[in-house]
């Protein structure tokens, strides 16, 4: 007997496409995260990012076999990443996941991940 992965449990594929499309309508709009994406079409950064979520959480491991291993804070290296970043990034992300009506389980493991991911990402605490 296989126990079913997170990925599988919340919807799979169509559920971390509809996390990272609200997610990044907030982004679209916002002062500080927008210009950390140089492309003009948030289209390369929604796939990656979608990518990466379903590997994490038990998907396909597309994102690896496309990018390799993750490197999350080296990836974010070229960006100040401030506590203002981090928190407008939590702002966004919680509207996304609030978004799904996620059983409370899967919300708030996915939340504590999500979390502390923003947390790890801070690599300045300059303005």
């Amino acid at each position: 007997m296989t126990q079913e992965s997170f990925f599988d449990a919340v919807g799979g594929h169509d559920t971390f496409v509809r996390l990272v499309d609200a997610f990044y309508d907030g982004v679209a709009d916002d002062p500080v995260l927008r210009p950390m994406y140089p492309e003009e079409d948030l289209g390369p950064a929604k796939e990656r990012f979608t990518m990466f979520l379903e590997q994490y959480w038990g998907g396909p491991n597309t994102y690896s076999a496309q990018r390799g291993h993750p490197r999350l804070r080296m990836r974010h290296v070229p960006f100040k990443v401030n506590p203002e970043a981090r928190d407008r990034w939590l702002a966004h992300m919680r509207t996304a996941v609030d978004s799904l009506d996620l059983a409370p389980i899967h919300e708030s493991q996915l939340w504590d991940y999500l979390e502390r991911a923003a947390f790890s990402m801070i690599n300045t605490f300059e303005d």
